[in-house]
This record gives structure tokens, sequence and C-alpha cells, in this order.
């Protein structure tokens, strides 16, 4: 399973905003945003004052989407290539795709502290959709879809540790827990307006455009 080993906070000082890529890190004062707002590397201070092209938001744009869900480029592209043939608007469609991963499910419904631990969880065969056990971390939840910790999980300390944390987090109104909090369902595809996610995604679209 390819991903990215190397230090995550560099990419959110790259990308100038917090991608939320260290769980609850990321809600502190020890966030490295909070202590240093400008990219990584000798030089950076000096090429930040630089104007950037159009070439290059539209670039940004998409390394930041890319990196807050965790996806590789080859995958990105085929996730950007589905979004363009279904009917409707080419950047919601993405946005609403990349929602609807099981990884970014489990950490949206608290399971998980960031979307990094909620792939590994999955990958590890904690979690269940609709009773049956679910390891892909790209699977694509439905509308109606119940997703649960597997009972002989549920005592799996980086789980527990992020549901009694989860409290203060707000959930997405197109998910909801149910029970004992160890179980969620997703209850319709998100719009645009229901995903927080902070990315101009009509400039990535105009990436893939050129």
């Amino acid at each position: 399973m390819a991903r990215y080993r190397g230090p995550v906070c560099r990419l959110c000082r790259r990308a100038g905003v917090r991608l939320y890529l260290k769980g609850e890190r990321c809600y502190t004062p020890k966030c490295e945003i909070e202590k240093r707002a400008y990219p990584p590397g000798e030089h950076a201070q000096t090429r930040a004052r630089r104007r950037t092209s159009d070439y290059g938001l539209q670039l940004q744009e998409k390394q930041k989407l890319r990196r807050i869900y965790g996806v590789l480029e080859r995958q990105f592209r085929r996730y950007f290539a589905a979004a363009e043939r279904r009917p409707g608007i080419t950047g919601e469609t993405l946005l609403q795709l990349l929602e609807r991963r099981l990884d970014n499910v489990v950490y949206r419904l608290g399971f998980a502290s960031s979307r990094a631990q909620a792939r590994e969880l999955v990958s590890q065969g904690h979690f269940a959709v609709n009773e049956r056990p679910a390891s892909i971390p790209s699977h694509l939840v439905r509308p109606g879809d119940a997703v649960s910790v597997r009972e002989r999980s549920r005592a799996v300390p980086p789980i527990v540790t992020a549901v009694e944390r989860a409290g203060g987090r707000r959930l997405p109104v197109w998910l909801q827990t149910e029970g004992d909090a160890m179980r969620g369902r997703v209850l319709a595809l998100p719009s645009r307006a229901e995903i927080d996610t902070q990315v101009q995604e009509g400039l990535v679209v105009e990436y893939y455009s050129r």
C-alpha cells in the first residue's frame, strides 16, 4: 500500500494552512502552522514574496486536496476522471467521491484521530460496512450504509481514544452515530455546503483541463 511517509508538518507549511494530518496535535498551539507560518526550506520566505502564476495556484490547490485525503497522484487522477464522467459540477463531484472513501468516513465519524490513522485501522480490519468486514480504505460508501467498529476491535486503544476525544468535533450532517458511538450511518451523499474542506476545487478542475 503506497503512501507518503515523510514529515507531514512540512506539507501543512507548504500549503500555508492546516491540513489536519496529525490528528489532535493540529488543534493545539503545538501545530507547526502556529509556530512557523511560512513554507519549509532555506529560502522559503524569500520565495513566498514572489507572485505565483495561475498554473502554480492550480498546482497548489491540487496538491493540497490530494494531501488532505492522503491520495497519491495516480489514484487522484482516477477520481478526477470518474468525477468528469458523471453529471453535475466536476469539482463538487470530485470532493463527494473523496468524502465517500471509507477511511474518510471512519475519520469523520470520530473513530480515528486523523485520516492517516483511519486508513491504517481500516487496512488492519477493525471496521465493518453493513456488518461485513471491510479492509479497503478506498471503498466508497453509499447512502444507507452502516459503518461500525467490529466487536473484537472495540477495545483497540487508538479507536477508544479517538472516540473519547471526538465529542468536541462537529459531525457532518450527512452522517450520524448510532447506539454506543461505535457505529455510524451514511444518511445521504454530501453536498458542497456540507463539506468543510477548505479548497478551491475549481482550480483543481482547471489544472486537469489544461
